[in-house]
């Protein structure tokens, strides 16, 4: 399932992603429905605070302080965990969401953290999230993603799915990203301008339940307050990358011209943060270069394929100029683009100095070196090829990054390094820090 629903299209996923296009019309029926009742059920039965936080205002509901009690632990029971946020490890390091911290997040598997599993009704099994949370969370790796280190840099807990019915927290924001997502819509169910509706849905709930005088998840101030992060269009690219060169390039505009849009709707609606993450280093996933090739000619000198990477840095260009017009546009607004793929390169460029040995290598695959991926068996099965917990490499199943690299990746989105203009993430949102060092 993860080389199928994955944040890299392509290969035998991009066969799954045009049978959902399919589907569009009725997913849209049955998820605004379910949309509608998790929004509804939230909003009506998340427990009342003790005390409102300070300028919060009395509607406005605090984040809940116990967590569950921890999941089952055998090998053998593994596979039944609840798919809650608060259950096991991830319970354990749940805490309250810091006063005034709200964050939306927007995009794909590289940034969802468990939207696929809940929508689709996807039992995602071990060894999925076998080196953070210690069970499968629906997240597409074996720990966090990089979304996930955003929200712990911020002193809030991880951003619960929107579309997740048990165990969702949304006091500190919502993730809307769904495995599979592509910028341009039409493509698959949840696009980018699927995501938006649903955002934009969840505010007005929120907010007429304030008007009611009933409590929400987020008040008016939090929305225009809060951090907006997108990190979408990885499988717009890779969905392009068998044309000739000169026909992907043509095509990129359009697909950068759907963020630009879902930008400026979100500014029309009060957003005034965004933090934008471009594409990464896409000639050097496993799942790429493990396609059948006449020859190593196309290849860059680290091993990766450079037509792919090429297309990569074209997307990026485009959008960090998107980026600069838009800032001239909404002087009113702080917007801040990530050269995602200067960061994710640099790890196989320099994979000796994090400490990874074959940066170009799946952890969990099939197949053994060079590259351990095969398009047609999942890792999610026994017979894996599983490298040791506690090595250290950059691709978990062939797509998608493991724990490690995704820690290595946000330390440098976070240092502000990468960014235009160079500022801190987390000088856009300064949390107060809680009274109570224990939570």
């Amino acid at each position: 399932m993860a080389s199928s629903m994955n944040g890299g299209g392509g290969g035998n996923g991009g066969g799954v992603l045009k049978k959902m296009g399919l589907l569009r019309v009725q997913y849209y029926c049955v998820m605004g429905a379910i949309a509608a009742a998790v929004v509804l059920v939230t909003l009506r039965y998340m427990p009342a605070p003790a005390t409102a936080p300070a300028g919060a205002g009395g509607n406005v509901r605090a984040p809940a302080t116990a967590a569950p009690a921890d999941a089952p632990r055998g090998g053998e029971e593994r596979g039944k965990n609840a798919w809650s946020a608060g259950a096991g490890e991830e319970g354990r390091r749940k805490k309250k969401a810091a006063p005034g911290v709200v964050v939306f997040n927007f995009g794909d598997s590289n940034s969802d953290t468990g939207g696929v599993a809940a929508v689709m009704g996807i039992h995602i099994a071990p060894p999925e999230g076998r080196a953070y949370f210690h069970h499968p969370t629906g997240r597409l790796s074996d720990g966090r993603v990089i979304l996930d280190f955003i929200c712990e840099s911020l002193n809030t807990h991880h951003l619960s799915p929107y579309m997740k019915p048990l165990g969702s927290d949304y006091s500190n924001g919502v993730n809307f990203a769904i495995a599979g997502s592509t910028a341009t819509p039409g493509d698959t169910p949840f696009s980018l301008d699927v995501q938006l509706d649903q955002f934009l849905f969840f505010k007005e709930r929120c907010l007429e339940s304030i008007d009611r005088g009933d409590d929400a998840p987020v008040d008016k101030k939090g929305f225009q307050s809060a951090l907006y992060t997108m990190d979408i269009g990885q499988n717009d690219v890779t969905g392009i990358l068998y044309l000739p060169y000169d026909k992907i390039l043509a095509k990129l505009p359009p697909m950068v011209a759907e963020i630009k849009k879902a930008i400026e709707t979100l500014h029309k609606n009060g957003a005034r943060k965004f933090w934008i993450h471009g594409t990464g280093a896409l000639g050097c996933l496993p799942q790429k270069l493990a396609m059948p090739r006449d020859d190593d000619s196309g290849l860059d000198e680290r091993g990766c394929i450079s037509k792919f990477n090429n297309a990569a840095k074209k997307f990026n260009a485009l959008l960090s100029e998107t980026c600069d017009d838009l800032r001239l546009q909404m002087t009113d607004s702080t917007i801040v683009f990530v050269d995602m793929f200067a960061i994710k390169y640099d790890l196989v460029a320099n994979h000796t100095k994090y400490g990874i040995e074959k940066p170009l290598m799946t952890c969990c695959g099939h197949g053994g070196p060079p590259y351990n991926y095969d398009p047609k068996r999942s890792c999610m099965t026994s017979d894996q090829d599983l490298c040791e917990l506690g090595a250290k490499f950059i691709s978990w199943d062939g797509v998608h990054f493991t724990d490690a690299a995704n820690s290595m990746v946000a330390a440098k989105v976070l240092s502000g390094e990468f960014a235009i203009p160079r500022i801190k993430l987390t000088s856009l949102v300064t949390p107060a820090k809680p009274k109570d060092s224990r939570l």
